[in-house]
């Protein structure tokens, strides 16, 4: 059982940074694929950026060159930088976690809001 929890969300001008941060508790951080997802009103959940065990990452192509997203598994700890927002991505964003043989588990999301 893995448990996640979002911080870092909050309401930020037009071309700001904000640095998201997701905690999980629980064993073999390390062995799960890490991903931030975001879900704006009345749209679907999407993928943000995902980074594997083995530290290869991945990153939408909306997000590319501003978001970047990084794990400590020392910590147990998974962020994302996103630089230069915009007011569309204003969304709830969460963390999960997941692996192939076995938990996908999510977290209950952080609000970022991207407005003047």
């Amino acid at each position: 059982q893995v448990q996640l929890v979002e911080s870092g969300g909050g309401l930020v001008q037009p071309g700001g940074s904000l640095r998201l941060s997701c905690a999980a508790s629980g064993n073999a951080f390390s062995s799960y694929d890490m991903g931030w997802y975001r879900q704006a009103p009345g749209k679907q959940r999407d993928l943000v950026a995902r980074i594997m065990r083995g530290g290869s990452l991945n990153h939408a192509d909306s997000v590319k060159g501003r978001f970047t997203i990084s794990r400590d598994n020392a910590k147990n700890a998974v962020y994302l930088q996103m630089n230069s927002l915009k007011p569309e991505d204003t969304a709830v964003y969460y963390c999960r976690a997941a692996r192939i043989f076995g938990g996908d588990y999510w977290g209950k999301g952080t609000l970022v809001t991207v407005s003047s």
